[in-house]
């Protein structure tokens, strides 16, 4: 029988460093992966760390990770040419079919970008696969951005909001949180928008709540709690939220099952 916890070596590819906290480390890795999934990464004596797909690419993957604990910070002593062991991928992912021909919004605060980035990149290259594209993006600063050249990328091809929570005087770029920029939204036909929102949890519940207000429905919403991982298999329960495994019926949930999720 195959042990679902033993994992494979892979090699770091590329090392790209967004902030003090945030770098995206560039794997090896052969199989099928979709945005939103996430995979094991670990370090033998110092554990595994549950980390998402923040993009795919031709025998790649990436994984943008903050450095935040015992795993984390030990990843961060590697660099390019060294290996770190992966397990996965585990969970559903974002299925882009469920946005192709439709108004698209992907709203997202700080790392909740991380796990979108897949599909941003693909609506991005193919922006005629979907009537229309929307990014809202929100950080704490402008000093916590990530994925800056990938914004200057994503500017050409989609509608672009990427604003800050606080910023020094003199900023030239969009102040406030993202729930500010979702009233003034328009579609040619509301029923045939789509939205993507993943985030802090206080930050979902707030800009889900703005999106209803468009008269947008249930299940026209999208979110991650792609956070709440821990084995990734289902064994521990430590993502059991009501009836549901997080990593296994996730982590990405229609609105309709997410809104009677308790977290």
């Amino acid at each position: 029988m195959k042990n679902e916890y033993i994992p494979k070596l892979s090699k770091i590819k590329e090392v790209i460093k967004h902030t003090d906290l945030e770098y995206t480390f560039r794997m090896e890795y052969d199989g099928e992966v979709k945005p939103g999934q996430f995979f094991e990464l670990s370090i033998p004596k110092y554990g595994e760390a549950p980390i998402s797909v923040s993009g795919i690419g031709d025998g790649l993957v990436d994984f943008t990770i903050r450095r935040v604990g015992t795993v984390t910070n030990e990843v961060f002593e590697n660099y390019v040419g060294d290996k770190l062991f992966i397990r996965g991928p585990y969970g559903n992912g974002f299925e882009l079919e469920n946005y192709k021909g439709k108004e698209l919004v992907i709203i997202g605060g700080g790392t909740g970008v991380s796990p979108m980035r897949g599909v941003i990149q693909y609506f991005s290259a193919h922006p005629e696969e979907a009537v229309s594209t929307t990014l809202i993006a929100g950080f704490k600063s402008p000093e916590d951005v990530l994925f800056k050249k990938d914004f200057e990328e994503w500017k050409k091809t989609l509608y672009v909001i990427q604003t800050v929570d606080t910023a020094p005087e003199g900023y030239e770029g969009s102040v406030g949180m993202v729930t500010k920029y979702i009233p003034d939204l328009r579609f040619k036909n509301p029923e045939n928008a789509v939205f993507i929102c993943v985030g802090p949890p206080v930050m979902i519940k707030f800009t889900i709540m703005e999106i209803k207000k468009l008269g947008i429905k249930d299940e026209q919403i999208w979110t991650s709690y792609e956070r709440k991982m821990c084995c990734g298999i289902g064994k521990c329960g430590h993502c059991r939220m009501n009836e549901k495994y997080v990593c296994l019926d996730g982590p990405v949930f229609n609105y309709t099952e997410a809104r009677e999720l308790i977290d």
